[in-house]
Order: C-alpha cells, then sequence, then structure tokens
C-alpha cells in the first residue's frame, strides 16, 4: 500500500502529518459547493503513514444534439474561482468561457464590457513560429471573434447596470473541423447565466451554411469551405439579437428561409443552459443600478425639451452645426442647475439631456413621419461618385453619401503578398485584403493613432466580405489585392460606403469583378408598451444618420448586388427585435441599395480597359528548382537585393517564377536582371544580353544567360569590314546579342550584326537573316490588343523552313512592306521598284520581342504565350483575331479596300517579291493547315496567310489550289489573303 501512494504522489506521502490537509480538516469549493477529502480509520491504523487527502471535483454536465452534432456543457472542472465558467464541446473542439464582475460601486454612464476570445497555438499541439515562441498581441480574427459574442450578449444586460464586466473565451482543443467562434459565443452565455451576474439571457448561437441548395446547421469547416452561404445567428426564445452574413449573392427570399430555419435551432441551446444553471447556478446579486430619479429627470426635461425640438424641427441644420446647438442647450441647462446647487442633476445631466433627445426625434418619426434632415422614411441622402481620381495608383475612388465619405485605393501585388493567417481554423492566406481606417479628423476630433482597433477591423472585414463575392476566382485571377478604405467624413454607415466606394476601386483598376456592390443601414424606431415590453409601434428607416443610428434601435448593414445580398451585419440596442421585423427590413434595402447601384454605375459600369504608364504588370515562367536558387541566393539575398533595386516583387514556388511590376519600364529592368543570373533556354535567333569579357585577335568572348559564354567571331561584328575586334568592343561593355548557331564543339556563337539594321539596300527588300522568336515559356496577363499585336510582331520574322546551315541564306524568307511602301507601290507601274523601308522594317522586326502584361478589358482572363518552337514557315500560329486585326492596323484595312478599288490585276507570271501588290489575283497552294486558317505558297518563296471566315467549310487538304487576292498586308508585311469566288 505504501509503495503505491509513494508512485502516485510520493511529495506528499513524504510530508509530515501536521502539514496535510486532513490534519487542518481542509475542505474543497466545487461550483459554489463543498466537499470534504474522504478519509478512513481503517487506513491510519493500517499504516503509520498518513495518507494524503484527494480533491474531489463536483462536476455537472449537459449533453444536446444539434445539426447531428453531439454538444456537451460542462462546468465545475476547471475555473472554478470564476463568477461563471463553462467548457463547451462540439466533437473533439473545445471552448472554456468564464465571467468576471467587478466589486466596487463606480459612478459612470455606460457598461464597461469587454470580452476577449484567445487562439493559442497549443490547443493544436503547435509551438507558435514566433521570435519568443509564444502568442503576441490579439490578431484579427481573435478580435472578430470577440465582436461575435460581444454583440449578443451586450443588449440583455440591465438598464443602469454600469459594473465593469470582463468575459474571456479560450479554446482549449481544436480538431480543425469545428470553429471555434460559435462555441465560444454559447460557452459565454452558459457561463453568465451560471454567474451571480444580473443578465437576461440565455441565448442561442447557431451557423447555417447552404450547399446545392440545401441548408446545413452547424456545418463543418469542409462544407463551409463549399457553401454560398455562411450565416451566423444568434437569439433568445422569442426575438433576434444578432445576425453576422457572408454569401455568394443570395436572394431576399432565400436569406429570409435560412433566419426561419436558424431561429428555432439556435433555441435548442437555451433549456440545457436553463438545466445547467439548475443544477450549479448561483443566485443572482443585488447590484446597485445607476437610475435617475423622476424629480430629477422631470426637471432636466422641462427645461431642455423645447429647445431640442426646435433643432431638430430644422432641418438646415447640418451635422456640426446641429451639434453645436445641442451643446448649447446642455449648457444652458447646466447653468441652471447650478444656480440651483442641483447636485445629482448635475452629475447626471448629459445622459439625462441624450434621453430627452432620444424621445423628441422617436416621437416624431413615429407620430409625424419626420426624420432630423427632412428626408422621408425610404429615402437615400444625395450621392457623389467619382472613380480614378488618383491616376498614379492602380485603382482609386471617392463615395460621398450625405456628409459621408470615404477614399477607397486598390493596390495589386504578387501571391506572395497574400497575408499570412495563423487562426486554429480555415485557409492559411488570404490574398484580397480590406483595411478600414477611421481617424480622427473625419468627425473633427483629436485623437491618437493606435493599433488594431476592434471597430476598424469589424467594419474593414463587413465590408471586405461584401466584395469578396465578386472577384474572380483565384486561378484565373493569381494577384494579391489590397483596398485601402480611408474615411474622409464620418456620418453614418462608412462600413456601406466603403462597399461602393471598395467596389468602384476595384472596377477602375481592371479587375474583372462582375459587377458593382453597395451597401446602406436600414434603422428602426419604435414603440414598447412598458408594461408588457413588447413593440406597439415602429418605423423602418432607409439610410440612417450618425445621430439616428445612436438613437434608434437598430443598425441593419445590408450589402449586395443587384442579384442578391453578400453580407450583412445586425447590432441592436433593446433586447431583441421579433425576427418579422428583421425580414421586413430586407425589402427596403434592396430598394435603397438598386438607387446606390445606379449612380455608381453612370459613373463607372465597368473594369477600365486601359494600358497606362502606371499599369501594374505580372509574368510567370517556368525554370527549374536549381535555376531558381541561384536566383534567391545565400538566405534570399538576391532575391531581396533585385526587389530594393527596382521595387518590384519576386515570389518563387515550385519551377515557378512570378514578378509583379508597378509598371512596364520596371518590369523589363527586373527581366533583365533574372535573365542575366539564371538565363533561359539557348535558342538560334534569341537575342541575349551580355557583357564581354575578353577580347581576342579573332573576337571577343562574352558571359550572357545566367553565366554561359559564346563567341562573337569578328565577323559578327558589323556589317561593314572590321580590322580590329577592340574598335568595336571593349571589356565589360554590355552588348545585345544573337545566338546564330553552334559549333561542332558545342560552343555559342554569337552575332552582333544581327540585331543592328542593315544598310540601305538598292537592290531589294528582303530579310536576309530573319529571327526567330525567343521560346522562354511565359503565362502573361496582358491585354486581347496587346497579345495580338506582339503575335503579329513575331509573325513578321518567321520564314520558311530552314535549317542552321541555311540561317544565313539571303533567300528572301518573308515580304516586309509598310504602309507607306504600298502606298508607293500602287501608284508606280513598275514591278522592280527598289524600296528602302523593306529593310528598316526588317531591322526592327530583328529586335527581341517581349509580350507585356497589362491590365486592359480582360486583363486577368489568364492567357498564356505558349513556348514558340515555331519552324520559319509557321506564320498562321501568329494569327490574331479580327476585333484585335483592326484595332491594331487600321489604316492597312483602310488602304487595302482603296487598294482593291482601285487595282484589280491578275497576276499569271511567276512570284517574285517585288511584283506582290494589293487587289493581285494569284494561284496559290495550301502549305499548312492550321486551327484559324491556312498558310499558302504563292511561288517564288512568299507565304501568306489566310484567315477561316465564320462558319465555313474548312475542308481543305495540302496542296489545294485555290484562287485568292491580296486584300491587305499586315503591320510587319505579311501578305493577308482573301479567296476569290469563281463567277
Amino acid at each position: 500500500m505504501a509503495s503505491v501512494r509513494n508512485k502516485i504522489n510520493p511529495l506528499l506521502c513524504n510530508l509530515p502529518y501536521v502539514l496535510t490537509w486532513r490534519r487542518f480538516g481542509f475542505r474543497t469549493i466545487c461550483s459554489g459547493r463543498l466537499g470534504f477529502a474522504p478519509s478512513t480509520s481503517s487506513s491510519m491504523a493500517d499504516t503509520d503513514t498518513p495518507v494524503a487527502g484527494t480533491k474531489v471535483l463536483e462536476t455537472f454536465a449537459e449533453e444536446f444534439e444539434i445539426g447531428s452534432r453531439k454538444i456537451t456543457l460542462e462546468t465545475g472542472k476547471i475555473a472554478r474561482f470564476a463568477n461563471g465558467s463553462v467548457i463547451l464541446a462540439m466533437e473533439e473542439t473545445k471552448v472554456l468561457s468564464t465571467v468576471a464582475s467587478s466589486k466596487g460601486d463606480a459612478i459612470r454612464d455606460f457598461l464597461p464590457l469587454t470580452v476577449d476570445y484567445q487562439e493559442k497555438q497549443f490547443a493544436q499541439s503547435v509551438i507558435p513560429t514566433t521570435y519568443m515562441r509564444r502568442e503576441g498581441a490579439p490578431k484579427e480574427r481573435e478580435l472578430l471573434c470577440g465582436r461575435l459574442i460581444d454583440r449578443p450578449i451586450r443588449p440583455l444586460f440591465p438598464h443602469g447596470f454600469y459594473h465593469e464586466v470582463q468575459v474571456m473565451a479560450s479554446v482549449l482543443s481544436s480538431d480543425g473541423k469545428q470553429d471555434p467562434d460559435i462555441l465560444a459565443a454559447n460557452a459565454s452565455s452558459a457561463a453568465l447565466v451560471l454567474s451571480d451576474i444580473p443578465w437576461g439571457g440565455p441565448i442561442g448561437v447557431i451557423r447555417i451554411g447552404r450547399i446545392s441548395g440545401q441548408f446545413v446547421v452547424n456545418p463543418s469547416m469542409e462544407e463551409l469551405s463549399i457553401s454560398d452561404l455562411n450565416l451566423v445567428y444568434a437569439c433568445t426564445r422569442d426575438k433576434t439579437l444578432m445576425i453576422d452574413v457572408q454569401a455568394r449573392e443570395i436572394s431576399e427570399k432565400d436569406l429570409e428561409a435560412a433566419l426561419r430555419l436558424a431561429h428555432p435551432e439556435a433555441v435548442k441551446y437555451l433549456d440545457p443552459q436553463i438545466r445547467l444553471a439548475a443544477k450549479a447556478g448561483k443566485q443572482k446579486k443585488e447590484y446597485k443600478l445607476s437610475m435617475v430619479s423622476e424629480k430629477t429627470f422631470e426637471k432636466i426635461q422641462n427645461l431642455a425639451k423645447e429647445p431640442i425640438e426646435a433643432v431638430f424641427t430644422d432641418p438646415t441644420y447640418g451635422k456640426f452645426e446641429r451639434g453645436e446647438a445641442l451643446e448649447k442647450i446642455t449648457q444652458d441647462v447646466k447653468r441652471a442647475l447650478e444656480e440651483e446647487g442641483d447636485e445629482e442633476g448635475l452629475k447626471i445631466l448629459p445622459k439625462t439631456v441624450d434621453t430627452v433627445r432620444k424621445q423628441v426625434v422617436r416621437r416624431r418619426i413615429i407620430s409625424e413621419g419626420l426624420r432630423v434632415d427632412g428626408r422621408c422614411l425610404d429615402e437615400v441622402r444625395p450621392l457623389y461618385c467619382e472613380a480614378g481620381n488618383l491616376p498614379v495608383l492602380h485603382g482609386s475612388a471617392i463615395f460621398s453619401r450625405g456628409d459621408t465619405q470615404v477614399l477607397c485605393t486598390v493596390t495589386l501585388g504578387a501571391p506572395g503578398d497574400a497575408q499570412r493567417l495563423d487562426s486554429l481554423v480555415g485557409p492559411s492566406s488570404k490574398r484580397f485584403m480590406l483595411h478600414y481606417s477611421f481617424p480622427p479628423f473625419c468627425t473633427n476630433e483629436v485623437g491618437k493613432r493606435t493599433g488594431l482597433n476592434r471597430r476598424e477591423v469589424g467594419h474593414g472585414t463587413l465590408a471586405e466580405k461584401a466584395l469578396l463575392a465578386v472577384l474572380p476566382p483565384e486561378d484565373d485571377f493569381p494577384y494579391a489585392v489590397r483596398i485601402n478604405s480611408e474615411v474622409m467624413a464620418s456620418d453614418g454607415s462608412t462600413s456601406m460606403a466603403t462597399v461602393c466606394g471598395g467596389s468602384m476601386a476595384l472596377m477602375d483598376s481592371g479587375i474583372p469583378v462582375r459587377e458593382h456592390v453597395a451597401g446602406l443601414s436600414i434603422g428602426l424606431v419604435s414603440e414598447v408598451d412598458p408594461s408588457t415590453g413588447e413593440i406597439k409601434d415602429y418605423r423602418l428607416l432607409t439610410d440612417i444618420l450618425g445621430l439616428e443610428d445612436h438613437l434608434g434601435d437598430m443598425d441593419f448593414k445590408i450589402a449586395g448586388t443587384r442579384n442578391g445580398v453578400t453580407a450583412i451585419q445586425l447590432d441592436i440596442k433593446p433586447a431583441g427585435i421579433p425576427l418579422d421585423i428583421i425580414c421586413e427590413s430586407l425589402d427596403p434595402a434592396l430598394k435603397g441599395r438598386l438607387q446606390i447601384l445606379e449612380h455608381m454605375e453612370r459613373e463607372i459600369s465597368a473594369p477600365r480597359i486601359q494600358d497606362n504608364i502606371y499599369s501594374p504588370r505580372l509574368v510567370t515562367s517556368k525554370y527549374s528548382n536549381d535555376a531558381l536558387r541561384r536566383l534567391i541566393g545565400p538566405v534570399g539575398a538576391l532575391k531581396r537585393k533585385i526587389e530594393d533595386e527596382t521595387g518590384a516583387r519576386i515570389s518563387v514556388s515550385d519551377g515557378t517564377l512570378t514578378i509583379i511590376a508597378k509598371n512596364q519600364s520596371v518590369m523589363e529592368k527586373v527581366q533583365e536582371k533574372v535573365d542575366f543570373i539564371i538565363g533561359r533556354e539557348i535558342e538560334i535567333g534569341g537575342v541575349y544580353k551580355g557583357i564581354v569579357v575578353s577580347v581576342k585577335e579573332y573576337g571577343a568572348f562574352v558571359e550572357f544567360n545566367g553565366g554561359q559564354q559564346g563567341l562573337l567571331h569578328i565577323s559578327e561584328l558589323s556589317h561593314d569590314p572590321v580590322s580590329r575586334v577592340s574598335d568595336v568592343v571593349s571589356v565589360g561593355q554590355q552588348l545585345s546579342l544573337m545566338c546564330i548557331g553552334q559549333d561542332v564543339r558545342g560552343n555559342i556563337n554569337l552575332s552582333l550584326k544581327a540585331t543592328l539594321p542593315r544598310p540601305k539596300s538598292k537592290t531589294d527588300i528582303s530579310v536576309d537573316e530573319p529571327v526567330a522568336p525567343t521560346s522562354q515559356e511565359i503565362n502573361v496577363w496582358a491585354a486581347i490588343e496587346d497579345v495580338s499585336n506582339e503575335l503579329e510582331n513575331q509573325g513578321a520574322t518567321v520564314g520558311p523552313e530552314t535549317n542552321d546551315s541555311t540561317l544565313k541564306s539571303a533567300t528572301p524568307a518573308v515580304l516586309i512592306r509598310s504602309v507607306a511602301e504600298c502606298d508607293e507601290e500602287e501608284k508606280s507601274d513598275a514591278l522592280n521598284l527598289k524600296g528602302d523601308n523593306g529593310s528598316q522594317s526588317a531591322s526592327k522586326s530583328e529586335k527581341k520581342t517581349r509580350i507585356p502584361s497589362s491590365l486592359s478589358e480582360s486583363r486577368f482572363s489568364s492567357r498564356s504565350a505558349k513556348k514558340s518552337k515555331r519552324s520559319k514557315d509557321a506564320i498562321l500560329d501568329l494569327i490574331s483575331d479580327d476585333e484585335s486585326e483592326q484595332k491594331h492596323t487600321p489604316e492597312v484595312g483602310l488602304h487595302s479596300q482603296i487598294g482593291s478599288d482601285k487595282d484589280d490585276a491578275t497576276s499569271e507570271t511567276p512570284m517574285s517579291a517585288n511584283k506582290l501588290k494589293l487587289g493581285m489575283r494569284v494561284t496559290a497552294k495550301v502549305h499548312q493547315i492550321r486551327a484559324l486558317g491556312l498558310v499558302l505558297d504563292l511561288g517564288g518563296g512568299i507565304r501568306g496567310m489566310y484567315r477561316f471566315e465564320p462558319g465555313m467549310k474548312r475542308d481543305f487538304e495540302v496542296g489545294d489550289e485555290l484562287r485568292v487576292k491580296c486584300s491587305s498586308f499586315s503591320t510587319k508585311g505579311i501578305p493577308v489573303l482573301s479567296l476569290v469566288k469563281e463567277e
């Protein structure tokens, strides 16, 4: 027996008997009840060593089921000294909630209620990754969960109860399947019911989701990720206390059905809490309430009522003029009380005057239907919208409704700029962030800027939920997006103004949001029967002022599109509002929202189509992991250096490099640095930048493409003869060179003259050395116009099939014509006109083409510039759509039409580069069949392109002869042909 006791607790067994609990008859306190430690006389007789006492933890529990999930309420085991403590468990997720109240009778005129919610990493057996390896300041999610608990419990404290109360909810364990926020809210309600604090609960809080049109009660995190509705609903047995909604454009009818389902499900939480309180609850304590005597109230009311009515009946008062007038009335009443020596009245003066104001405003609204600013009950304040007011930014907008004004800006970033989330449940990051700021000057006050503010975080998250529903999917839209909402002036519903301004700023930035989102607040003024507490009469107010929010009963924020609701937040002041009134509010909210959407659409109705110097660029490239490691450098030093020097952002994942830059010039700078460090696939015809590392008699050696070396032979320095290499290049000089091939030993041969303009030729206008496009695999977000134009530019450099040995052949591969040259040929009868525009165009086509990524009409539709390992006769791959061709070559199209009218000549002689002109009819053979058209062989080494017409039959075969007419030339001189219908 002694050995067993020593194994259990050897320290206690070695204590002298005089120091043990039993020697002094100590007792344990559990859930307000007393229990003695067990002891027997026989154990004392069996051994000389006393047996240590064992504490008895008297616990009480209630089990019930909601939404097919088992839930347990337990008290008495943990946190026994707290005024009330409850552990609520759903499956393996457990949350502890405690409540405590101050004992003093401090004089104040508000309820100092504090709700703290905390998630520590031990709940999932994880050590924090912070430097101190411990949790720091509250995270955004913890603040939001604290607000979720605060909002439904605050209205149920009795009027005049101003003692400090603190509710603390902590997650003890989490399996990641259930969101602990709902559990914490219900546990807090149970803790308040068990405590001796006066409170009008219990309440029930439930979450409702919708998957494939079917509502789900208490959905798991996995179910919530595919749900188009996330509804959190709190209520008492017969009234609604709080609603929080995030949805994907749910209709008002479906939303009402969800609310009707949520209420009876939430009520299921009430009876278990009542049964648990009957077992282990404390007697409610009699607290001193700060109440105003009838005599003092009537005195102040008689002094202030008429002047206050005069102010509120004058709709010409603005916010600050009205506030100054009301403050003057308060000062007049204060002087009157000082003359009378009424100390009690002076102590409660501000609260009492505010009560008088409330009575005056509410009576006028209910009995006369008159609002403070003279509007009708369902009227929206005057609106002002302006998009793109800050053109340097990616997107910006100003939205004003009445005196409320917000400035919203949009900033785009790389995928790596997404915010990291360290929560126990949910995603690990989010790419869309909305940050709401409420500076003191927006209400003409003086204050300090501090850290995270609960109100700012809550308002920003509400607007973020509202806008998230219309963003494009992440697969099509990999940017990280940050919206900053700066409140410039506040007079009610700044969060809903943020939704409107943020929606316009998103469209101004070119993000393809599906449609606008707008929001406004619906208020409630009710008349209550004092004997029963039931509402006798009420009025709903559309787009409430800040004063109407303060003096009214409800602030019902509803945001959505024309198709449905995307976000809701309901806050109330009385101890609950009937659900029927809540559902009735959805109709005026929809009407007001449509009015606001109409004004927003007049200012900007679709995402901007813009490609200016401020448009951001994003490029995604594929590299080997070894190459990416070279780019990152030791501990990321090289990557950070590039970012610091260029201002761009670089994100690296498995085999993928993503670069985002503020504009095209920054993108080119960072791409040059990346190409120099890690290079890209070497291809004949590719243009690369390199640095001369040594100069020899026969040429120079150049380092390029991430450390590779090539030989620049003396014969490739210039089109003119060069006697000495040092006359043209020097060590350390940076050059743009073309890869022209490899020798038998695998050495890379480079050419400088291939990148230089050819001297003017008097004999021909052909391209002697066509440039093959580079083939780095790039995934670029670009405008349709930009892609088609650049593809066309690349197409001008592609000629017939050749091999490396014939790379320098002088055979004309592609005829290069400019519009001016075509005009000149139309005026001349000679077929052998000697022009020199061709060589200039050829030199331009030899330059390296880079597809810019910009934001435009389909700016964020993911387009991939496929790896362009084309043979030199693959002209038709470069055909762009008709709309793009017309946008980029309007002059060519016009010229083609005029040329056709002037000359419809027919050519039966052998074709050559100088003979082909507009309107000429020739017989061509099908050389290749492509997805969008045909590559036609015109003879004499000339290739042309014919684009399929919509709906036409495409039963062509290689070698078929077609009668075609030269209808135009592309911007790079490629003949564009059309079929000739035989009569």
